[in-house]
């Protein structure tokens, strides 16, 4: 398993880095991102610190750690900019909050995020299929994901991004220990979505070329 969605004390997940990393490891997990929530107010705060701690374990542990932010009701007209703060700090993944059905997400949070070019679209809720064609040309992958209530719409994001060809992730957004999903669950979840087998070991594959792809030279 690779999660490339997860929170830690930093934001609103219940474990220090190091231990969410450790649980993560004996929970059978390859890789994992630590993509704490973020606006301009805490950005520059909490990604050094993220940063440090991958450093600090890098070989210490036997999982690849990314330091990461998951940028979570920004504007949309401040996203692009804020993307680029990020990137200029050094996160390895930006992710942004987008427009789940359980939360008052601004509308627009989708598109702007596509436009941006994050790595990572969460839990996008009824993403159009415009906007999905849109992730396809920018490279961002669309996240299926095993969070109770984000996951609501995982069966319309499926079904738009293989309309559009756009490419999708399977994440936890783990915020406590017990949101490290098993492979097996994993699997079924997907399933659940209407993925076939060939797309959910599709997802596994673009999960393993992305870490690959930030994990070069850290």
């Amino acid at each position: 398993m690779i999660d490339l969605h997860t929170h830690t004390i930093f934001s609103d997940g219940a474990l220090v880095p190091a231990e969410l990393a450790r649980r993560a490891q004996v929970s059978g997990y390859r890789a994992l991102a630590f993509t704490d929530h973020v606006d301009f107010s805490n950005l520059d705060f909490v990604l050094p610190r993220l940063i440090n701690i991958c450093k600090a374990l890098a070989d210490e542990i036997e999982i690849t750690l990314l330091a990461g932010v998951e940028l979570t009701h920004v504007p949309p007209p401040l996203i692009g900019d804020c993307v680029e703060r990020a990137r200029a700090l050094g996160a390895a993944i930006v992710v942004v909050h987008g427009e789940t059905l359980v939360e008052p997400v601004t509308p627009g949070t989708n598109r702007a995020a596509l436009e941006a070019g994050v790595d990572i679209l969460a839990h996008p809720g009824l993403i159009s299929l415009e906007e999905a064609k849109l992730a396809a040309r920018q490279g961002v992958f669309l996240e299926i994901t095993t969070r109770r209530g984000h996951s609501l719409a995982n069966g319309h994001v499926a079904r738009v991004a293989r309309q559009a060809g756009a490419q999708l992730l399977l994440n936890n957004d783990a915020h406590v220990p017990g949101d490290l999903v098993s492979l097996e669950r994993a699997e079924k979840i997907a399933l659940g979505a209407g993925l076939d087998a060939e797309e959910w070991q599709h997802m596994r594959r673009n999960a393993q070329g992305l870490v690959e792809r930030k994990s070069v030279g850290k």
